[in-house]
């Protein structure tokens, strides 16, 4: 897998997969586009939703929506590298099983998630979730 991040200006970099797939970035907190770091925590949520629902569909659970809420904390001294993550899921169907909402959850967490797997070396990460019936 390869990737590019061209500077266009200011503090504003466009990344481009190998796939050709662009995004732009803003190293100025956010201002104009998702900071670097705001671009981690969306990997993260989207790399766990992908497994949570994947999980959930070949359980047969009836899912109408999935999203992920994350937040964040961040160390106070320079880097300020993620200290903590919190994931909260909010599963959306008819008759959703709670034991499932957990394994697929639990599983994408601990064995599936790449970008999870890779932030548990240096960041507390957690989860929780809650399921809204039809």
């Amino acid at each position: 897998m390869k990737a590019q991040v061209k500077w266009i200006g200011e503090e504003m970099f466009i990344g481009t997969s190998e796939s050709g797939h662009t995004i732009v970035l803003d190293a100025n907190a956010g201002a104009l586009a998702p900071s670097p770091l705001e671009s981690v925590l969306i990997s993260l949520g989207a790399c766990s939703s992908v497994d949570v629902v994947s999980i959930l569909e070949k359980a047969r659970q009836a899912i109408t929506s999935c999203k992920v809420e994350i937040s964040a904390q961040r160390v106070d001294t320079v880097p300020k590298l993620f200290s903590d993550i919190h994931l909260h899921f909010v599963i959306q169907g008819n008759n959703v099983s709670t034991k499932h909402v957990e394994r697929a959850i639990s599983l994408s967490a601990d064995k599936y998630c790449s970008v999870a797997l890779m932030l548990n070396k240096s960041v507390n990460i957690t989860h929780d979730f809650e399921i809204m019936g039809l």
